[in-house]
């Protein structure tokens, strides 16, 4: 833990550097265009929030079809442009839906510059993923001397072997292949640690999602459900749900829908009876603040204690108002079948001291190991998902990708316990000549391509592989922030999609597009 603690600092270092390139020295109107900046921006409204701090909601008045880079549990300053490099102050964004977002300041009033001149928001630095993960470091240590507690990080480290239980009931999920159902039962089976090993297309999320079905309906408590990116825990979210589970979503979704918003905590709070006494309880804190910033600056002695005074108030009203969110959070949550969030939303204040039978990492070949000990010290068995060998979790530091940063927990304990391991071998997605090369490659030829795909293709007489050099045609590579891109590539690539199903259509002038 002392090394991976170690190659943590590199990156961070690293990453602090790329941001700061990004951001540091950049005009506005820069910032604005590579989403790191909403400005101007309009306060729509404040709130006591967690703590003795306040949370605004603000709204982005322009360039609303810039696509931004903030995101739920991102550090952000609010800022004016009167005074830009002192007039700031930090805080974190606790809801974020289209051109809103929330923000929990580390001040319990806005300060008086917020009143001088235009308002923007700035993303700053992400000090707290990288402070959840150094906590979970050095926590995990005192967990493996643990005598219950500490057997799953036993088994992740290597000195323990992981245990079955050998009196289960027979499975079999008639909507499942053979290898599937095999994995479905090492999960249940499992005491510490299973893994489902799925190469693209071979339904890896449907069998978790019926593996995670089963776990709940036998557990006394909520199955923690988690991965690396907000999208895979909305794509769990909405599988979970659809299965019939009371599924709470932690943190915001990626994606702005009816169906995932109703999952959310913030949502099944809205709707528990206590809801009405919150909006009266803020009612009457706003009305004290509002009152308290009527006296300007100079004032008496008396005024000055009526000003503190009525700060009190809404400072009292703002602590029964987090009693209050907690007990229905606490309410919500022990009603869950499963909780999901990423593995740094798993952390989040309103589900920080729960515990969990089961912990599930999904996408966990593309999950920071540092990332992973956060839900993991939270439970007593460990399921991971993914392919390790896909592409590996982003490294921005050279250093500590060589010194083994790049390699996940998962890819580790693949090679240490090879019997907690069920590979999926039967893919629904490609051509038998698309799987051949990665069958070969990556999986030791023992993919199969499913009969329903093994010789598909999109009108008779295609290839089902085709290999197009650009070298030479002058599309060019360009940066954007941290990112590349290649336009002309891109819109290359569209014509030959556009001719392709262009070619279909001629063939089949009465039947629907493919998608």
């Amino acid at each position: 833990f002392k090394e991976l603690a170690r190659l943590l600092q590199l990156e961070k270092e690293a990453d602090r550097r790329s941001f700061e390139a990004l951001t540091r020295s950049v005009p506005l109107t820069e910032r604005r265009a590579n989403g790191t900046a909403w400005f101007p921006i309009a306060i729509r409204d404040t709130e006591p929030g967690y703590g003795d701090y306040l949370t605004i909601e603000v709204e982005r008045t322009s360039d609303k079809d810039v696509i931004h880079s903030f995101r739920f549990g991102a550090s952000v300053a609010l800022f004016s442009n009167h005074d830009a490099g002192n007039d700031r102050t930090e805080g974190i964004i606790t809801h974020l839906s289209g051109d809103r977002m929330k923000i929990a300041l580390r001040v319990d009033e806005l300060p008086d510059w917020s009143r001088n001149g235009r308002l923007g928001v700035d993303l700053v630095f992400d000090e707290n993923s990288y402070a959840e993960m150094e906590r979970a470091l050095k926590l995990a240590p005192a967990r493996l001397e643990e005598k219950e507690e500490g057997a799953l990080p036993r088994v992740l480290a290597g000195v323990q072997e992981p245990k079955f239980t050998d009196d289960l009931p027979p499975v079999e999920i008639p909507s499942l292949n053979a290898l599937q159902n095999e994995a479905v039962r090492r999960i249940l089976a499992a005491r510490d640690l299973a893994i489902v090993h799925g190469p693209p297309g071979t339904g890896k999320t449907t069998t978790l999602v019926q593996a995670i079905r089963l776990l709940a309906k036998g557990s006394t408590g909520p199955v923690l459900v988690t991965a690396p990116s907000n999208a895979a825990v909305d794509l769990l979210s909405e599988r979970l749900a659809a299965q019939g589970l009371n599924v709470v979503r932690v943190g915001n979704p990626a994606r702005v829908s009816e169906a995932l918003l109703a999952l959310t905590l913030d949502e099944r709070m809205a709707a528990h009876p206590r809801a009405k006494d919150i909006k009266r309880l803020r009612k009457q804190a706003s009305e004290y603040r509002d009152l308290a910033h009527k006296y300007k600056r100079s004032f008496g002695a008396a005024e000055r204690e009526q000003r503190k005074a009525l700060f009190n108030e809404a400072r009292a009203i703002g602590k029964e108002i987090e009693s209050t969110e907690q007990y229905m959070a606490d309410a919500v949550l022990g009603a869950a079948q499963v909780i999901t969030a990423t593995l740094v939303g798993a952390a989040h204040y309103s589900v920080r001291s729960l515990r969990y039978d089961t912990v599930v990492i999904d996408e966990a070949g593309q999950a920071l190991e540092p990332a992973c000990w956060i839900p993991i010290l939270k439970g007593r068995k460990l399921v991971m998902a993914g392919d390790h060998c896909q592409l590996p979790p982003t490294v921005k530091s050279d250093a500590a990708a060589r010194a083994g940063l790049e390699r996940t927990l998962m890819e580790r304990c693949v090679a240490l316990h090879p019997a907690s391991v069920v590979l999926l071998e039967e893919q629904y997605r490609m051509h038998a000549t698309i799987m051949g090369f990665s069958s070969q490659e990556f999986y030791g030829g023992r993919l199969q391509a499913a009969p329903a795909v093994a010789g598909h293709l999109l009108f008779e007489g295609d290839r089902p592989l085709h290999f197009i050099d650009t070298a030479g045609c002058g599309y060019e590579e360009r940066p954007e922030g941290v990112r590349i891109s290649n336009p002309e590539e891109a819109q290359f690539l569209l014509q030959q999609v556009a001719r392709l199903l262009g070619e279909w259509a001629a063939r089949h002038p009465d039947a629907p597009r493919p998608r």
